[in-house]
């Protein structure tokens, strides 16, 4: 079975980030929702989630990955193919052959860092040798396989990004030394035609290791958007999290207007909670599609809601809320 690139399991990583996938969803979420979760792999063409199709969707594999059942990546893409959507997202190279079987594109690539990719950064020069030999590979498959956007990270504000006792670097070394990286990157993903796309986390919630990330340095949506307008590059850009900016931030139809020149990729997530996009939620989802409209955005929308029950009908409700 193919593993979601966010399922490193090194006792460092389970010590700070505790990323093994059965245990994203052990406790926070319930045995109870897990035993509930469905194993029918095929949607019938009555449950086509995507009719209008002007929001173009992705699905990200890591959250349906840790569901319960763990679905594979040949039936995450399946699903995904039958409701509509058009991409599975943070996906390695080596498994991209499933996505072209099934005539789906891998919207945003991971950035190849092993383990949880979003503690070693770019606010820490200790790691920019890593990080960035990492993204150029990244850059290279996606400009060979004609995908558009690499994922990037801040990174941990620690020192040693697995020790919190190590001392911080602080906010204004972090984001400079985050320009200079991407400004390094961006030059490379110029003359690829890729896109790094840096995603913007919550630092609130501390109650499980997917729904907030304490210890992240990008936690400010407006000071990262800031610090990518500061790199001056198009291939550069935000990865716009809904959830993430919601528990942050707020204001985040406001904010889609004010960053709409830097927005690269948009990820969704009820909230609080980080699960499905239903009636439970305090983020209308409707209406934040359609100011992506308004600003004419091009990009994709991904799914990346961690299930507390059926996760193909939770799949299907979200699709068709975002198909506006």
């Amino acid at each position: 079975m193919t593993k979601s690139v966010y399922s490193g399991t090194t006792p460092a990583e389970q010590s700070i980030s505790n990323l093994n996938r059965r245990q994203l969803l052990c406790g926070s979420l319930g045995a109870a929702a897990l035993a509930g979760m469905a194993t029918n792999s095929k949607v019938a063409a009555a449950d086509k989630a995507v009719t209008k199709g002007r929001i173009s969707q992705s699905v990200v594999f890591w959250c349906f990955n840790v569901a319960g059942e763990e679905w594979s990546l040949d039936k995450t893409c399946e699903i995904t193919a039958q409701l509509g959507g058009k991409s599975v997202e943070l996906v390695d190279p080596a498994d991209w052959g499933t996505l072209k079987k099934h005539n789906l594109v891998c919207a945003i690539a991971p950035n190849g860092m092993p383990g949880a990719p979003f503690m070693k950064g770019l606010n820490n020069p200790v790691y920019h040798e890593e990080v960035i030999t990492r993204t150029k590979k990244m850059i290279d498959s996606c400009s060979d396989a004609g995908f558009k956007n690499v994922i990037a990270f801040t990174g941990f504000k620690w020192k040693d990004a697995e020790d919190p006792n190590s001392g911080e670097i602080s906010l204004e070394e972090g984001m400079a030394n985050c320009v200079t990286g991407l400004k390094k990157l961006a030059a490379y993903a110029e003359r690829k035609n890729v896109t790094v796309c840096l995603e913007h986390l919550n630092t609130r919630d501390d109650t499980h290791p997917m729904k907030g990330h304490p210890g992240y340095q990008g936690d400010d949506v407006d000071q990262v958007a800031d610090m990518l307008r500061s790199v001056g590059s198009d291939n550069v850009k935000l990865l716009f999290d809904i959830y993430h900016v919601q528990v942050m931030n707020g204001d985040v139809m406001r904010r889609i207007d004010q960053m709409k020149d830097i927005i690269g990729h948009v990820h969704t997530a009820g909230c609080p909670g980080r699960g499905e996009l239903d009636d439970t939620q305090e983020v209308q989802f409707a209406p934040i599609m359609r100011k992506l409209l308004d600003i004419d955005y091009k990009g994709f929308v991904g799914q990346e809601f961690i299930p507390t029950r059926d996760p193909l009908q939770g799949l299907t409700e979200a699709m068709k809320i975002c198909d506006v």
